[in-house]
């Protein structure tokens, strides 16, 4: 199965080193300092559970790539703001056996364009702008994925991970489907945790429930997960924004398999964890505010759900995050 990373930063690039590793075909897709280092030194993997190095293909250029024709499986690793720029660069690789698996957080561009939720003209203008992505790539080859691990690129060419190796699998439709099945048996080989589940939805809302009240309350307050669970003013504002969620989530149909309370006890657990948020914020990154906060409150505003909470949250993060960069004074 020949895979490509479309994306291999942090997570992306962690997800192709280990299929490296363990000899799957992969060829990585990268930019800028990232790109030149692996293309001289190869990619490191600093993690507890092992360091390693892979020297695996990698290219800035993906025209480059349809010499070779249409990849097996295109993973597209970047965050769900890229998508617009990269998405019509990869039509020409996918063809009518590529599987496209799709690793963003929040609300996904394909949500209400496939499987048991199909509404085409129920398009959220906040993950896919003018329907660019759903224009490039066709919704029918795309699996669904939620990550559960983490990773940043320390330098150039080196990734470090720093915790969870699960990465769970899912059918739209909610089927089980020989190419989910194919893809789950080279993720497991590479060394994680990859479950086929048949409730992807659900299970997108599940760690929505978290990131959307967690992840720009972090950047507004620098606090990690801990910090945030238990501070008794703020955890109140995370319950409360985690229940304006939940009502989105029943209004769709979807039962999110855990409570806030146990969404918010997990979070304490992980320990002093910045969000990823937070951490684009600190390395002047742009933030995931639009899929993974805007629209839920997009879908809130269509479906007459007052979302008080959650909106006071999105517009202060969505000011900090054009003003408030690290270093920056306001007058």
């Amino acid at each position: 199965m020949r895979f490509l990373i479309a994306g291999a930063g942090a997570i992306g690039g962690y997800m192709g080193a280990c299929l490296a590793r363990a000899g799957e075909d992969v060829t990585l897709f990268a930019r800028g300092p990232h790109l030149r280092a692996i293309e001289q030194r190869g990619l490191a993997v600093i993690s507890a559970d092992g360091d390693f190095h892979v020297r695996p293909p990698v290219t800035g250029d993906l025209a480059g790539l349809t010499k070779a024709g249409p990849a097996e499986v295109i993973v597209v690793g970047v965050k769900a703001h890229s998508l617009t720029q990269l998405a019509p660069l990869l039509q020409p690789l996918i063809g009518q056996e590529t599987t496209v698996v799709s690793t963003q957080n929040g609300i996904p561009w394909w949500y209400f364009q496939v499987g048991e939720s199909r509404n085409p003209g129920l398009r959220l203008e906040r993950v896919d702008p003018g329907g660019i992505v759903a224009a490039a790539i066709d919704p029918a080859r795309v699996v669904g994925s939620i990550v559960y691990l983490g990773a940043q690129i320390v330098e150039p060419g080196v990734i470090r991970h720093t915790e969870g190796n699960r990465i769970s699998l899912g059918e739209p439709d909610g089927s089980r489907s020989s190419r989910c099945r194919a893809i789950a048996e080279a993720l497991i080989r590479a060394g994680l945790r990859c479950p086929v589940t048949t409730r992807i939805r659900h299970e997108i809302w599940a760690k929505l429930l978290g990131n959307a009240a967690f992840n720009p309350i972090s950047a507004l307050t620098r606090a990690t997960l801990a910090g945030m669970a238990r501070d008794a003013g703020v955890r109140d504002i995370v319950r409360r924004i985690m229940t304006e969620v939940e009502a989105v989530a029943r209004r769709l149909g979807v039962e999110i398999p855990i409570s806030i309370e146990q969404r918010i006890a997990g979070a304490e657990k992980v320990g002093e964890h910045k969000t990823s948020m937070l951490q684009d914020l600190e390395a002047g990154r742009p933030l995931e505010l639009e899929a993974v906060v805007g629209a839920v409150l997009e879908l809130g505003e269509r479906l007459g759900i007052g979302m008080p909470h959650m909106r006071t949250v999105y517009a202060c993060a969505r000011l900090l995050e054009t003003t408030g960069k690290p270093g920056s004074t306001a007058v």
